[in-house]
């Protein structure tokens, strides 16, 4: 198992696959984009199977998320899934996206094994859209939500990041529109993981600002705790259920204590946190000619290293220097 000293058991590997990302999304790097990792830094395909393989047939990993940058952007994506669904035991496979070409990839990944997909939608309007993200590709990411849910993608999960004095004014049309497509809702704080640092405590919508927002249109009703298990949202029924919101405090309502969750960056290192400031390489001993168990064994002493807690609260707290993109969600 991957057990940190903590107790807690990370089971929920979440794989980089790029850096590169196709949108300019303000709360994650600049408009004129970053220096992306050279090509021979990234993982190979072989390579991210090969420690997949690991995670999941020897370390107790049940669930793999692919993410970015942008994950539809690598060329190899499809046979990456079918590769990993081929796993014994199959992991639950899922995929984080800003769903920029999933109309065209949607089917194509379904059948490769892809169980489901989250999709970053902060916007109804095309024009905060293209001021958001300094791209006019709203339409694109509509049409992926559609051609996910008739792939067979679900649950289908949006992801929303509010911004005061830019969109918090749509948190309610966003959940009615979900609710009418029968897409699943998650709001997620802003968090300090741009790579300009620019994130303020001031400018983040709180979760108890989103509730209250919903609350003025919606009945929400606390789920069943016990079914949140290690997940990051808070959920909440919606006019008595079956529909449900999801809200991610992840700086006013952290989650640390029960977090299930260890990361592989697009350059091959595990992070244990988004917001650590250390890393573990395995890329490098991987292509020096280290075994599995070699490998296995490098993963779970990284993990057992894990802290308690993301520490934002905490006056010496850094943000990582690695943004999001390079980190991957």
């Amino acid at each position: 198992m991957l057990r940190d000293s903590f107790g807690r058991v990370a089971t929920d590997l979440r794989v980089s696959l790029t850096d590169k990302c196709n949108l300019r999304c303000t709360y994650c790097m600049p408009p004129e984009g970053l220096d992306w990792l050279p090509n021979a830094q990234l993982l190979t395909a072989d390579e991210i199977v090969r420690l997949v393989a690991i995670g999941v047939e020897r370390l107790g990993v049940t669930e793999v998320r692919y993410t970015g940058g942008e994950p539809l952007l690598r060329r190899e994506l499809a046979d990456i899934v079918a590769r990993t669904a081929a796993l014994e035991p199959r992991p639950q496979i899922s995929l984080t996206t800003n769903g920029i070409g999933l109309a065209r990839l949607a089917g194509p990944l379904a059948a490769a094994g892809l169980d489901r997909v989250n999709v970053s939608l902060d916007t109804l309007d095309p024009d905060v859209f293209k001021r958001l993200a300094h791209r006019d590709r709203h339409a694109d990411v509509v049409a992926g939500l559609a051609a996910a849910d008739r792939a067979g993608l679900r649950p289908v999960k949006i992801n929303t990041v509010l911004m005061r004095g830019v969109n918090e004014h749509e948190a309610v049309p966003l959940l009615r529109w979900c609710l009418e497509h029968g897409y699943e809702l998650r709001f997620i704080e802003q968090m300090p993981l741009d790579a300009q640092h620019g994130w303020s405590r001031e400018a983040m919508v709180t979760a108890d600002e989103i509730l209250g927002l919903l609350s003025e249109a919606f009945d929400l009703t606390p789920d069943d705790p016990e079914d949140r298990g290690s997940a990051p949202a808070e959920r909440f029924l919606v006019n008595g259920g079956p529909a449900r919101v999801g809200v991610i405090g992840s700086v006013t309502r952290p989650f640390c204590g029960a977090c299930d969750r260890v990361r592989l960056t697009a350059d091959g290192q595990i992070r244990n946190c988004l917001f650590a400031t250390e890393e573990s390489d395995l890329k490098t001993a991987m292509r020096a000619g280290a075994t599995d168990d070699e490998l296995a064994a490098r993963w779970q002493a990284a993990v057992a290293r894990k802290r308690a807690g993301h520490g934002i609260d905490d006056p010496s707290f850094l943000q990582p220097s690695r943004p999001m993109s390079a980190i991957g969600g």
